[in-house]
């Protein structure tokens, strides 16, 4: 229960974070949408799996910013 508590205030932070996402730029509005996104995932995987919510969050967080920045890359040359 205090994981999925923990899962539930990553993500709501995440969403939080997306929702000031106005002044940027397309890349960085991507890049921190993704890693927001990753580590809700990863924090509720973590949680989930018996594993550290934490890790998972920052592994997630690392790997959805990593993916928001290729796919903003992605999308500029189309």
């Amino acid at each position: 229960v205090e994981m999925q508590k923990f899962a539930l205030a990553i993500a709501a932070t995440g969403l939080l974070l997306t929702a000031g996402c106005n002044g940027m730029s397309s890349t960085q509005q991507r890049t921190l949408s993704g890693g927001a996104l990753g580590a809700g995932a990863g924090a509720a995987v973590g949680a989930l799996t018996g594993g550290s919510a934490v890790g998972g969050a920052l592994i997630g967080g690392a790997a959805g910013a990593a993916g928001g920045y290729l796919y903003d890359r992605e999308k500029r040359r189309d």
